[in-house]
């Protein structure tokens, strides 16, 4: 069996190319959650921040100061991005689940 056969069987059996695909998907998803947060959720949330700037948002505790506003910021992402791959993969399981005997 030459080398580019076994190859091609890696890529097939492994469903590979579909992987590729589903992580550039997944780098695209990310990208435009994060613009909708960013240019569209967290604007609309900025008033109720103190000083206005979400990004830049601190807590002083003394000489410690927390920067708050860009984790919130992340984590609204983090939030919409799973709650998008947990719809998918509700919808996907529902289709492909096995009847136990």
């Amino acid at each position: 069996m030459s080398i580019i056969k076994e190859f091609m069987d890696f890529l097939k059996e492994y469903n590979v190319v579909a992987l590729a695909i589903a992580f550039i998907m997944g780098a695209a998803c990310t990208s435009l959650v994060k613009s909708l947060v960013d240019n569209i959720i967290m604007p609309v949330i900025t008033p109720f921040i103190p000083g206005g700037a979400w990004k830049t948002a601190t807590l002083n505790l003394g000489p410690i100061v927390i920067g708050w506003g860009a984790f919130v910021g992340e984590l609204i992402n983090f939030v919409i991005i799973a709650l998008v791959v947990f719809i998918i993969a509700k919808r996907i399981m529902k289709e492909e689940k096995v009847t136990k005997k």
